[in-house]
């Protein structure tokens, strides 16, 4: 008999970031990429940063839902 056992999700939390200024040129770097991406500024934003924690060795499930950070990178994963 097999046994079914319920996934384990990790919680969602919110993620409050405070306001910051950069330079212009960073800015619209930063806008055309995620809109190239199809994604908004603080998605890309935030995938960039998970991208670069997981490259560093950081282990956590993932970034808007457990285990989306296979779909990242065209779907090669970190």
């Amino acid at each position: 008999m097999q046994t079914y056992q319920q996934p384990s999700f990790e919680p969602l939390v919110p993620m409050m970031l405070n306001d910051n200024r950069v330079t212009r040129s960073f800015r619209e770097a930063l806008f055309e990429a995620a809109d190239r991406h199809g994604l908004t500024v603080s998605e890309f934003a935030l995938r960039a940063a998970a991208e670069k924690l997981k490259r560093s060795g950081r282990d956590f499930s993932g970034i808007f839902r457990n285990g989306d950070l296979s779909e990242l990178n065209g779907g090669m994963g970190l």
